[in-house]
C-alpha cells in the first residue's frame, strides 16, 4: 500500500521557500473531485478543457483514455455526479454566476450528443438533482420554474429527460420532500422562526403535524433532514438536550427523536449545507442508502463509522494519506472507493481502493507544481475573548522566518453561519508565501462550536462579533507573532462585511482592509436579496441583525452597517465585486466605494462583469489574487518577487 510523501507540519526549511506565483495557488487543478461509477469501472473527475473545468471520464482498469464529457467554454462546472445508471452523468451549471441553476444530462454512450438541460427555464432555479436507491432512473429537484418565489418538487426521468411536477407548492410552504414510501411532507418557516414539519396530502390539502423545530437552533434550517430508506423517518441535526448538534432520527409517525450519534465533545460537520462541495456529514450506502458514518467536526474531523464493514473499509482509507477524509465514493457494492484527503499542505491528494483485494493506488494531486515542502503549516490554536469565551482559530505562520513581529492578515470566514477548518487554504498559502503569518478566527456566531456559542452571536454584528476579531489581533500581536503596526483584514461575504466593520468601527487597528463581495449598507442588503430567499431570512439575518420593515430595527441595521461610519474609514481599501452577484448585489460594493472616493480616501475596486458570489473562472481568481498581492505589498510591506 503506497503513499505520497507529505512533509511534516513541523518541518521548517532554512531559508524561505521559493516565491510562489498566485496562478500556483488560483490556476485550475490539473484534476480534481474524482468520483467512481456505480459499476466501479470508470471515474469521472473535473478537469481543464479550453481554459475551463469540465467533467472528463476515463476507465480504472481497462486502459479506456480520458475524455473530456461536457463542453462548457464560458464558466467551469464545479458541480457534477453519476446517476443510478452508468451511462448518464448529470452537472450543474449556472450563468455568469446568476444562481439561475440548470440541470444537465451527459450521455456517455454517445459522444457526440450535446448536454440535454433537463430544466430549460429561463429565470429558474434548479435545487437538488441526485438520485436516490428508492427512484431508479429518476432525480427529485425543487424548481421555480412556475413561479420565482414558488418552489415545487419535481421528478426528472434521466433517460427521456422527461420532467413532472410530484408536488405543486400552493404558496406557503418552505419546502418539499418525499419519502421512499412516496408520502409527502412540507416545511414551513413560521415568523417566529420555528420550524413546522407536517405530512401533507394535496388532495385534500391537509396537514398532519409531526414535529416543530426551534429555528433558533438552525440559522440556515435542519441539515441533514434525510429520509430513512424504509420511508419511515429522517435523519436529523439535533441537539436534544445538550450544547452539542448530534444526529438523531425522527419517526415521521409519532414524531419521537431518537439519537443515532452524537460526539461528546464536537458538533456534527454542516459546512456543505453552505458549500455543496464540502463534505456531506452523513455518508450512505450508494447501493441501499443506509447510512454508513457520520462525520463531526472539532479542531479536526472525526468519521465514526455507523456499519461494520464500513468500518473496516474506513480503517483502511485512513492509511493512505496523512489528513481527513473528504470526498468519497464506493461503487455499489462498496467495495471499489475513490476517496480524496484534505491537508492544509497536500490539497485533494486522491486514491483508489479495492476492499476486496487491499489494492490501493495513487491517483493525482489536483495541483502537483504545489510541493508541499515550500507550503506552510496551519495550527489550531485557542484564544480567549474578552468576555471569556474561547475562540477556535487556526493559525498559519510562513516558513522559513521567525515567527516574531511578522505582518498579519486576519482572513475572515462568511456565513458567519460557518466556520473554518484544518483544509488548504490556497488565500492562507498564498499570504504565508509572502511572508504573513495569518490567523482565521472563528468569533461568536460562527456553526461547529455548540448552541450557546453560535447563539451568542444574536444581536452582535459589529458588536461582540467584531470584538472577538479584535482580540485575536490583540493575541497574535501579545504573543509576538503579530506587529501591531502592519495588520489586515481580509473576507468575503460576511468576511468582506467584517473587513468594512474593521476599518470602519475600529480605524486605528487595520493598516489595510481587502473586502470581497461584503455587505456595506445591512438595510439595502436585506432589502435587495431574492424574494424567495426572504421567508427563510427569520432565522438567521433577522434574528441575528435585524428587519428593515421594522423602523427600530432598520435603524438599529443602519448604525451597524459600515456606510453609517464611512467617514472614519481612513485604511487603504480594496474593494472586489461580482458584476452578477445576486446575494450581495454591486450596489453594496459601489456606494462604499462612491462614498470613500468623494472623500478623497484610497480606494482600489475591482468588479468583473461575469462573475456572482464569489469568483469561478481562473483567470479572473488570478486577477483578483494578483491585485490583492500588490496591494498587500504596498501597505504591509509583504514579500515580493
Amino acid at each position: 500500500m503506497s503513499t505520497v510523501p507529505y512533509a511534516s507540519a513541523d518541518r521548517r526549511p532554512a531559508g524561505q521557500p521559493p516565491f510562489l506565483a498566485v496562478e500556483d495557488f488560483f490556476a485550475s487543478p490539473v484534476r480534481a473531485a474524482a468520483s467512481i461509477s456505480p459499476d466501479g469501472t470508470r471515474i469521472a473527475y473535473l478537469a481543464p478543457w479550453r481554459d475551463r473545468l469540465n467533467v472528463w471520464v476515463e476507465g480504472l482498469d481497462t486502459g479506456e483514455p480520458a475524455r473530456c464529457v461536457t463542453a462548457d467554454e464560458r464558466r467551469s462546472v464545479h458541480t457534477f455526479h453519476w446517476t443510478d445508471d452508468p451511462r448518464w452523468l448529470l452537472y450543474a451549471q449556472d450563468g455568469d454566476g446568476d444562481e439561475n441553476w440548470h440541470l444537465y444530462r451527459v450521455d456517455l454512450d454517445d459522444p457526440d450528443a450535446e448536454a440535454l438541460d433537463l430544466t430549460p427555464f429561463p429565470g429558474a432555479t434548479a435545487i437538488g438533482g441526485e438520485t436516490s436507491p428508492d427512484r431508479p432512473g429518476k432525480v427529485l429537484l425543487h424548481l421555480n420554474h412556475r413561479n420565482p418565489v414558488e418552489f415545487d418538487l419535481c421528478e426528472i426521468d434521466v433517460a427521456s429527460g422527461e420532467l413532472t411536477t410530484v408536488a405543486q407548492n400552493p404558496g406557503r410552504f418552505t419546502g418539499l420532500l418525499v419519502t421512499p414510501g412516496d408520502d409527502l411532507y412540507a416545511q414551513t418557516w413560521k415568523p417566529d422562526g420555528d420550524i413546522d414539519l407536517a405530512q401533507w396530502d394535496p388532495a385534500t390539502d391537509s396537514l398532519r403535524p409531526v414535529t416543530t423545530f426551534d429555528g433558533t437552533e438552525h440559522p440556515l434550517g435542519v441539515d441533514p433532514l434525510h429520509p430513512t430508506p424504509d420511508g419511515r423517518g429522517l435523519w436529523i441535526a439535533d441537539y436534544g438536550d445538550t450544547d452539542r448538534l448530534g444526529l438523531a432520527r425522527l419517526d415521521l409517525a409519532t414524531g419521537t427523536r431518537t439519537e443515532v450519534y452524537r460526539h461528546p465533545a464536537f458538533d456534527l460537520d454542516t459546512r456543505s449545507s453552505v458549500f455543496p462541495g464540502m463534505p456531506d456529514p452523513l455518508i450512505l450506502d450508494r447501493r441501499t442508502g443506509d447510512l454508513l458514518g457520520v462525520r463531526h467536526l472539532g479542531e479536526r474531523q472525526v468519521v465514526h463509522p455507523l456499519d461494520p464493514h464500513f468500518a473496516a473499509v474506513l480503517e483502511q482509507l485512513e492509511k493512505l494519506a496523512e489528513g481527513e477524509v473528504a470526498a468519497l465514493s464506493s461503487d455499489l457494492s462498496g467495495t471499489r472507493w475513490v476517496v480524496s484527503f484534505s491537508n492544509p499542505r497536500d490539497p485533494g491528494v486522491t486514491y483508489f481502493y479495492d476492499h476486496s483485494t487491499g489494492e490501493s493506488r495513487f491517483l493525482f494531486r489536483p495541483l502537483p507544481a504545489l510541493d508541499p515542502e515550500t507550503l506552510a503549516p496551519m495550527a489550531p490554536v485557542t484564544i480567549t475573548s474578552r468576555d471569556g469565551l474561547n475562540l477556535h482559530s487556526y493559525l498559519t505562520l510562513p516558513l522559513g522566518l521567525e515567527p516574531r513581529g511578522l505582518p498579519l492578515v486576519l482572513l475572515v470566514h462568511g456565513g458567519p453561519w460557518h466556520r473554518d477548518s484544518l483544509r488548504f487554504d490556497p488565500t492562507a498559502q498564498l499570504l504565508a508565501n509572502r511572508g504573513c503569518a495569518v490567523l482565521q478566527v472563528d468569533f461568536r456566531g460562527s456553526t461547529g462550536h455548540g448552541k450557546a456559542f453560535l447563539q451568542a452571536g444574536v444581536g452582535e454584528l459589529a458588536g461582540k462579533m467584531h470584538d472577538d476579531l479584535i482580540d485575536a489581533v490583540d493575541w497574535a500581536v501579545a504573543e509576538g507573532y503579530a506587529d501591531r503596526d502592519r495588520v489586515a483584514i481580509f473576507g468575503g461575504s460576511y468576511g468582506g462585511y467584517a473587513a468594512l466593520v474593521g476599518v470602519s468601527f475600529t480605524p486605528d487597528v487595520f493598516a489595510a482592509a481587502i473586502d470581497f463581495c461584503g455587505i456595506s449598507n445591512l438595510v439595502t442588503f436585506l432589502r435587495n436579496v431574492p424574494e424567495f430567499v426572504k421567508p427563510s431570512l427569520y432565522n438567521n439575518w433577522y434574528r441575528y441583525a435585524g428587519n428593515p420593515e421594522d423602523p427600530a430595527q432598520e435603524a438599529e441595521l443602519l448604525a451597524r452597517s459600515p456606510i453609517s461610519r464611512v467617514d472614519a474609514i481612513r485604511a487603504p481599501l480594496m474593494v472586489i465585486q461580482g458584476g452578477n452577484d445576486v446575494r450581495v448585489t454591486q450596489a453594496e460594493s459601489d456606494q462604499i466605494v462612491d462614498a470613500l472616493r468623494a472623500r478623497g480616501v484610497e480606494v482600489a475596486y475591482l468588479v468583473k462583469d461575469d462573475e456572482g458570489h464569489g469568483f469561478v473562472n481562473p483567470e479572473n481568481n488570478i486577477d483578483m489574487y494578483r491585485a490583492a498581492d500588490r496591494f498587500l505589498a504596498q501597505h504591509l510591506g509583504t514579500r515580493t518577487a
